[in-house]
């Protein structure tokens, strides 16, 4: 694949911004995992949130083959991934003040417990109340967000904050404001957006350190395996109905 393509070029610009989380923000993402291995080992349960396409990196480490079985989604209604009609829905839905405290009121989280926000701007009411309103009621809060929007762009919350301002840890994706990495002469704006990539690397990488971290303490993670291969749907069930009072996605 030639580099001068654009195909070529996103791969570079991904790699590149892989590379430079690697090692800037190798540190918090440690930091992330030892907050993992915390809440799992006091007997806490683990949430992650996202609205829109910042849904996807909070979904890619929950019931999957190779992940750690106690994380669990917190959905908000109309804002995971586009599936409302019309997609703007869900976008307007990230602006409205109050739906995060409803959520969280009808939720399962409670002191002791840990939830990732995941969200590319951190302006917006729904990411930021959700963190400010989860530290409220003892809950611990990891925000996986681009600190650039911070300087580069405004609040669109009551506080005039951002999710960074609201977080026990940050992790930065260090993705530029406006999420694209490519121009191209006779394409009117930029593409190819590497977000999704780049944090659904992190949110892997931070679940790795969270399980890497247990595993030295002598503690065993409850690891979920493929049912695809021979076994793996036993392994899970006897998972599941061990851990069954900190996995929320199974009846």
């Amino acid at each position: 694949m030639s580099e001068s393509k654009p195909a070529g070029r996103f791969f570079d610009a991904a790699i590149g911004l892989l590379r430079q989380v690697r090692d800037e923000e190798g540190e918090h993402i440690a930091a992330a995992g030892t907050l993992i291995a915390d809440t799992v080992a006091a007997g806490g349960r683990l949430f992650t949130f996202g609205a829109g396409h910042s849904s996807l990196p909070a979904q890619d480490v929950v019931y999957r083959a190779g992940g750690l079985a106690l994380m669990n989604l917190l959905p908000v209604p109309g804002a995971v991934g586009v599936d409302v009609v019309p997609a703007t829905l869900g976008s307007a839905l990230e602006r409205v003040d109050g739906l995060a405290t409803t959520v969280l009121d009808s939720s399962p989280l409670r002191a002791g417990d840990l939830l990732i926000v995941i969200s590319l701007s951190g302006r917006n009411a729904l990411p930021v109340e959700m963190a400010i309103s989860a530290r409220e009621r003892g809950i611990k809060v990891i925000g996986l967000t681009s600190v650039g929007y911070a300087t580069g762009t405004t609040s669109r919350n009551p506080s005039g904050g951002f999710l960074k301002d609201h977080c026990d840890l940050v992790v930065d994706n260090k993705i530029a404001v406006g999420d694209a990495e490519l121009t191209a002469d006779g394409v009117g704006a930029p593409f190819a957006p590497a977000s999704t990539v780049v944090t659904s690397a992190i949110m892997q990488s931070m679940v790795a350190a969270g399980i890497g971290e247990l595993a030295e303490r002598g503690i065993e993670p409850p690891m979920l395996r493929s049912g695809n291969v021979d076994g793996g749907h036993e392994w899970n069930r006897k998972v599941m109905a061990d851990y069954g009072d900190r996995i929320f996605y199974r009846r």
